[in-house]
């Protein structure tokens, strides 16, 4: 079985160091390429190289947020078929719905213990583990706080 491609983006360096060390901890092979804004996120999504099975996205980043980002993977066929996961510190309900509404397949609040971020992690990317596409755009929209 292939590990998982993730792109992980988020300008937060102790967030992206935390994530991958729950990440690694998990019985789930994974590949991650990090990202430090929406910039650089985009610019490899259109770089011609492997795409990623899944995006985990902050919303607050310098140069383009999560949202901007969302709505352009949204727009570009494709990239339509990337599942897209929210991942931030806030929580918002009418940004949980204008990120439902422009196509995020999950969201998830950054969780305030290590344990229920391992356990958020597992949850969200376990599905990957039973496809041979690994295409996972049939699930519907959910929010983990």
């Amino acid at each position: 079985m292939n590990p998982i491609n993730i792109f992980l983006a988020d300008d937060d360096q102790d967030d992206r160091e935390l994530f991958m060390d729950a990440l690694s901890e998990l019985p789930i092979e994974t590949s991650v390429k990090q990202f430090q804004n929406g910039v650089d996120l985009m610019a490899e999504l259109y770089s011609g190289n492997p795409k990623p099975d899944t995006i985990f996205l902050d919303l607050r980043m310098p140069l383009m947020d999560g949202f901007e980002c969302l709505t352009d993977i949204r727009s570009i066929p494709e990239l339509s078929e990337i599942q897209v996961i929210i991942y931030s510190t806030s929580y918002n309900e009418n940004e949980v719905e204008q990120l439902k509404e422009s196509g995020a397949n999950l969201y998830i609040k950054k969780p305030n213990s290590y344990n229920q971020l391992k356990t958020v992690l597992y949850k969200s990317l376990k599905p990957f583990q039973n496809t041979t596409s690994k295409s996972n755009g049939d699930l519907s929209f959910m929010v983990i706080v």
